[in-house]
């Protein structure tokens, strides 16, 4: 069973006045390549966080956000009272010794200096860091089925292709011996053409041709393209993950393929070709985005 990498998650939960909101999307990549957007309370455990993505996603371009809004009427930002009134008292005789009357101008300005406000931060509880822990993996839950669903759907045009190769590689074989016979047929107005149809041996003649077409045979080509599709449909079914060796496979269905073109020397094989080229091009692109 094969896995896309594209994936979506998302869960919420409320604690301590707080409400978390975790999403996780994955997309397609050679490696894994997590990006996270954790608040400070949680930075902590980011170490813990990624470890636990890459052993349920192993592969893609992952993006965590983690969001918290405050439900209560307190922040974590709370006027510094002892530096606020620091600044007004040396504010205020500044203004005196200079005859500048105090007003609530002062304070203002007071309280835009430095250190006025001071941010507490919270230490992360362990009870909060379980409940966070359970709930990134009901997102990660839903990342993979996702995944699932999409390889659901990756599964059937790639069955659909490599089929099409092997239909196509069928229909090869009734233009087979029409290209031996062009062959010989070349040969010979070739030989005419340069008037040496009087002075060639026939039998040596005969004996290089035979190498020649030997040369031509696509036998072994057919047989390993045939082998690498249905090789290809065992590799989906297994349930590692297996987008690279899928990947491999595929380089060596093309290589056949190529191979099969180069020795063709027939139109319609060539046609043909050039549909399963077609065929084996939308395999590579789906194979992108599999596990």
């Amino acid at each position: 069973m094969i896995k896309s990498m594209t994936g979506f998650g998302k869960s919420e939960f409320e604690i301590n006045n707080r409400k978390v909101t975790i999403e996780i999307k994955s997309l397609n990549s050679k490696q894994s390549d997590i990006n996270t957007r954790i608040p400070q309370l949680y930075r902590e455990k980011e170490i813990d966080i990624r470890r636990m993505i890459n052993d349920h996603l192993v592969r893609g371009k992952i993006d965590l956000a983690i969001y918290v809004e405050s439900l209560g009427d307190t922040g974590n930002a709370v006027i510094n009272e002892a530096i606020a009134k620091s600044y007004f008292h040396s504010l205020s005789k500044i203004s005196d010794d200079l005859g500048v009357p105090v007003s609530d101008r002062t304070l203002q300005i007071a309280m835009r200096l430095p250190d006025t406000v001071k941010v507490q931060y919270e230490q992360l509880e362990e009870s909060e860091w379980e409940f966070l822990k359970e709930n990134i993996n009901a997102a990660l839950k839903l990342v993979d089925n996702f995944r699932k669903q999409e390889g659901m759907a990756l599964e059937k045009d790639l069955v659909a292709n490599i089929d099409m190769i092997i239909r196509l590689l069928d229909m090869v074989e009734p233009f087979e011996s029409q290209r031996i016979e062009n062959v010989k047929s070349r040969l010979g107005e070739a030989l005419s053409a340069m008037q040496l149809s009087g002075s060639v041996n026939p039998e040596r003649f005969e004996q290089e041709l035979i190498f020649y077409l030997e040369r031509l045979d696509f036998n072994e080509e057919k047989v390993r393209l045939t082998n690498h599709c249905h090789y290809f449909m065992e590799t989906m079914q297994e349930d590692d993950a297996n987008g690279k060796k899928l990947a491999f496979i595929t380089q060596e269905i093309g290589r056949e393929i190529n191979t099969l073109g180069s020795k063709a020397n027939e139109s319609n094989i060539q046609r043909i070709v050039v549909q399963m080229k077609d065929a084996l091009e939308k395999v590579k692109e789906q194979v992108l985005n599999i596990l």
